[in-house]
């Protein structure tokens, strides 16, 4: 009995702690700045739709919202691609070569992504891809390719071998093979891989911090960085912001979540 009512207890704890500052950002974009500084967490006296009036009437918020999608959507799908083919040819390598590629891979994982900024931008700069879409969209597929190629890896490696030998001795090529076989198989996988990158895609600040310097081409997470000033921050057209651009990711889980928790367990379930 004792046990239960800890647990419970400090469940109740994480959920305040998560459910609290949500509901301060939901009711802080129908309020007024002096509104939030005089009662943060209470319900907006007189709700008010001027902070999304002024998020979507801004052309620059509009732009920068286009900015991430653009990048995003290219980011996961030119990653999907080459980490599954790249994956495929992982599990398919036999003995200790496929190993030892998995491995390099996964090592790529352990090194932090600050510690390459400096020569990603030299190289970038000098080759003319920086203040670019483009530029951040490769450098954020090189950067997240590690970690899709050991999700993608780790589950092709469980597919059954033999249903590969036999559709070899059928005469279906490597191609066929990848695209008939082994993607299908892999659907559940897949899709737990795309949301994980939509969510590092289009959350990342770091990357267009650093290569896009245009105010045109600012993705959505740095655009909403300029309500934040040294001396006064316009805390409702940030959180108002901030809900704006989660709409996107927790339409992706609502749809993808079947195929996210599938893809979570599957590797665990087969192996």
């Amino acid at each position: 009995m004792g046990f239960r009512l800890t647990r419970r207890v400090l469940l109740a704890v994480y959920a305040a702690l998560i459910i609290v500052p949500l509901l301060v950002v939901v009711f802080g974009t129908f309020k007024t700045s002096e509104e939030i500084f005089r009662q943060p967490l209470s319900p907006p006296m007189a709700p008010s739709l001027d902070n999304y009036r002024q998020i979507f009437t801004d052309g620059s918020i509009g732009q920068a919202f286009g900015n991430s999608v653009t990048v995003t959507l290219l980011s996961v799908s030119l990653t999907l691609v080459v980490s599954a083919m790249t994956a495929f040819a992982v599990a398919r390598l036999p003995g200790w070569r496929g190993n030892l590629l998995y491995a390099l891979f996964s090592f790529g994982m352990a090194v932090p992504a600050q510690a390459n900024m400096i020569p990603q931008y030299t190289l970038f700069d000098r080759i003319g891809l920086t203040d670019t879409l483009l530029g951040l969209v490769i450098v954020n597929c090189v950067v997240t390719m590690p970690v899709a190629v050991f999700v993608l890896g780790g589950f092709m490696k469980t597919l059954p071998r033999q249903i590969f030998e036999a559709a070899e001795i059928d005469g279906a090529r490597l191609r066929t093979q990848f695209l008939r076989l082994a993607v299908p198989l892999s659907a559940p996988s897949l899709a737990a891989t795309a949301v994980f990158l939509f969510v590092m895609h289009w959350n990342d600040l770091l990357y267009p911090l650093l290569f896009i310097q245009d105010e045109s081409l600012q993705t959505l997470p740095l655009r909403l960085l300029g309500f934040k000033g040294e001396y006064l921050t316009d805390y409702p057209l940030l959180f108002t912001g901030v809900v704006v651009a989660s709409v996107p990711m927790v339409v992706a889980y609502v749809f993808l979540q079947r195929y996210f928790v599938a893809g979570i367990t599957a590797g665990a379930v087969k192996g």
